[in-house]
């Protein structure tokens, strides 16, 4: 999918991040706002993942949505 879909719909698909990375909270998901590199950095945070990492469930994530 494209990110900027995701982007622009970011109070639909915010669920479906909180149901995949469920470490992340209410207000990381507010801070996010459907941006990648942020959600990418509160990935990295909560998980204890590298950049990389962080990345590629993303994009993973957002290619089944």
């Amino acid at each position: 999918m494209n990110w900027d879909m995701i982007e622009g719909k970011w109070t639909e698909y915010r669920g479906k991040a909180q149901a995949q990375w469920g470490k992340l909270t209410d207000d990381d998901l507010d801070v996010v706002k459907g941006r990648r590199k942020e959600l990418a950095g509160r990935i990295q945070v909560r998980y204890g993942v590298e950049k990389e990492e962080a990345e590629r469930q993303i994009d993973e994530w957002s290619s089944r949505h």
